[in-house]
């Protein structure tokens, strides 16, 4: 079985979709890849025949066991790139996603190792996310919540970013709102806008990317973030 670019996308792309709390169905791959549906039914065909995925009469996606180990590799490559550019070549952090994205499939296993010894494992990317599954229920259970679910006024650190749209990044960036940035929750608005007091600045952060950013209480351990650098 030949494993293709094009196959280490889909099945990094379901994972990535079980991690952001979406259904992993053909609609969302199509969305997040940005192909055609009729393009994403050939793919899971090729996925379903290779025995990486399975489908539920329901249309949801599952990875077997050996398409998770491939999607996991894509993962860890993608993470340990990221935490490269920012670390070593003083990247921006809400630019390295899409630089990860274009040379995640050209690293060799040997590179991949002397990164992990160079940067060490376990630390969350510069956009406050970890390798491997991370889903929105784990993150509720470590006490984190989405700004949009926050209701009182108290001071937070901003611990994870949804990292796949390059435009909310360069915006979060703008306003100071990074892995590891301090803030208080001033209120949510009648149009669903939060306010919100970052760096002694009240700014208004909108309803939809305020569901692409999760806090936790000040004082409270959140994890390690490398795009703490940029901040």
């Amino acid at each position: 079985m030949k494993i293709t670019i094009s196959k280490e996308d889909y099945l990094k792309t379901i994972a990535e979709a079980e991690s952001e709390g979406e259904p992993a169905i053909p609609s969302t791959i199509a969305r997040w890849l940005q192909i055609s549906p009729p393009a994403v039914t050939a793919g899971i065909a090729r996925l379903k025949r290779d025995g990486l995925i399975r489908v539920g009469k329901d249309g949801r996606i599952a990875l077997t066991a050996s398409g998770r180990a491939i999607a996991d590799r894509i993962l860890n490559r993608h993470h340990l790139i990221e935490r490269m550019l920012v670390e070593i070549f003083g990247m921006e952090w809400h630019k390295v996603h899409e630089e990860a994205e274009k040379l995640e499939h050209g690293v060799s296993e040997d590179f991949e190792r002397r990164l992990t010894d160079v940067l060490g494992a376990g630390k969350t990317c510069p956009h406050g996310n970890v390798v491997g599954r991370d889903t929105p229920q784990d993150r509720r259970r470590r006490g984190w919540a989405l700004l949009s679910e926050v209701e009182s006024a108290r001071a937070f650190r901003v611990v994870s970013v949804y990292e796949r749209d390059p435009k909310l990044l360069e915006f979060l960036d703008s306003l100071g709102l990074r892995p590891g940035a301090e803030l208080r929750w001033a209120g949510r608005n009648y149009d669903e806008t939060v306010s919100l007091e970052v760096n002694g600045r009240l700014v208004q952060l909108g309803g939809p990317a305020a569901k692409r950013v999760w806090v936790t209480p000040s004082g409270r351990p959140g994890g390690s973030t490398s795009g703490r650098a940029n901040s």
